[in-house]
């Protein structure tokens, strides 16, 4: 049986997080957590040396879902 869940995708393609999130709301929970890492820097440098300020980071990441085979 599939089941959906939920990853967070940082702007440089990779998920923020090694697994995935049983609902939205976990996943939008811990993005916000992840962003807070940020906060000393006051911004999120990418792999291409693009700053994002740290406003601008949440909507910079992308929430997609993922079907897992239970």
């Amino acid at each position: 049986m599939n089941k959906t869940m939920f990853d967070i995708i940082s702007p440089d393609g990779i998920p923020i997080s090694c697994e995935p999130f049983n609902t939205q709301e976990e996943a939008v929970k811990y993005a916000f957590q992840w962003c807070k890492r940020f906060e000393q820097q006051g911004y999120y440098s990418t792999s291409r040396w693009e700053k994002i300020p740290l406003e601008d980071l949440p909507e910079n990441l992308d929430l997609v879902p993922v079907t897992v085979n239970e």
